[in-house]
């Protein structure tokens, strides 16, 4: 097994899974507009490992592994690596899964999801709530490795109720994963409040200490390129993941570039949709598109009242509508 993790540039930079956000679309339309060695890894939506290997359930989630062909050339032609992260509590379904991945599919890696704070998804001991079984999670990770020759990481939260990095990490490091992501939040805290640093760099001390060759990247409040360096070398950090960052500015990862006129802005939304619609059909909701109508539409004049429009829009048809009054070119 190559591990990609080891051999990147470092601070290595990611851009985080988030459900109903990074799917092969949204991974396309960053990478369009990401300076090249500005991102290094992207990771899919989590996809359920016991809906994968549901007869009946794995249409409904087996598209969130989707790579569309304009996405592959994009990550050739960067250099950025794409792992798929996958979620559950049963060891053998991840083997399964792991197995089917690393046979069937183009990815360079796959993630374990032990970070999601959805309380429904908590207590069914999933996700962040396998930091509560610290046995199973290691049979979780040793039985993915078992079934794939791609490097298998991890990422999770420095506890759910009360924080407890070190213990938690140091049963993670026992598994020896290709590379372990710390979010500096509890599960409870769910978004709010603020990440905690130190405890990310408490947990990259131990690994210092106990699997060296194990690389950390840090996870939480991460708004800029510039952040990235400055928490990378503050706390002695292999990389940085960069999530909800990328709604504050879609340009992220390309800090060379200006602040991006309303008529760019308004490119990239149309490109967005047209993609979406291209992609999916009517095979997803096309509603999710307002959480993004909300980043493309602001700071300039007339922004508000064009989202107020787009946010009531019902379709592809609609929006091209909406776009064309505005001057915009829907060709």
């Amino acid at each position: 097994m190559t591990n990609f993790w080891k051999h990147s540039i470092t601070p290595i930079i990611a851009l985080a899974p988030m459900e109903d956000v990074t799917d092969t679309v949204f991974r396309e339309i960053i990478l369009g507009i990401s300076h090249p060695d500005s991102i290094h890894v992207m990771m899919t939506e989590f996809v359920s490992t016991d809906g994968m290997c549901h007869k009946r359930g794995r249409d409904r989630v087996v598209h969130r592994l989707r790579v569309n062909d304009s996405e592959r050339a994009l990550l050739k032609e960067k250099g950025v690596k794409l792992v798929a992260q996958i979620w559950g509590k049963d060891p053998a379904l991840y083997a399964r899964v792991a197995e089917e991945i690393s046979t069937t599919m183009e990815f360079d890696g796959i993630d374990i999801n032990m970070g999601c704070p959805v309380p429904k998804v908590v207590r069914r001991g999933c996700c962040s709530g396998l930091i509560d079984t610290p046995e199973l999670a290691q049979q979780i990770i040793r039985a993915t490795q078992d079934a794939t020759h791609l490097p298998v990481s991890v990422k999770t939260r420095i506890g759910l109720k009360t924080i407890c990095t070190e213990e938690w990490v140091e049963a993670l490091l026992e598994t020896r994963p290709a590379a372990l992501s710390l979010h500096g939040r509890l599960q409870r805290q769910q978004s709010k409040g603020f990440a905690d640093w130190d405890e990310i760099e408490k947990a990259a001390r131990l690994c210092d200490r106990i699997a060296p060759e194990v690389p950390i990247l840090g996870n939480g409040d991460v708004l800029s390129l510039h952040e990235v360096c400055e928490k990378a070398e503050k706390h002695r950090l292999d990389g940085i993941m960069i999530g909800r960052g990328v709604f504050n500015n879609p340009w992220i990862f390309n800090p060379e570039k200006p602040e991006p006129t309303a008529a760019e802005k308004l490119q990239l939304l149309w490109k967005h949709t047209r993609l979406f619609h291209e992609t999916w059909g009517d095979r997803k909701n096309f509603q999710v598109l307002r959480r993004y109508y909300k980043i493309y539409c602001n700071s300039f004049e007339g922004a508000v009242e064009l989202r107020a429009r787009l946010m009531v829009a019902d379709g592809f048809d609609a929006v091209r509508a909406i776009l064309h009054d505005f001057g915009i070119q829907t060709d």
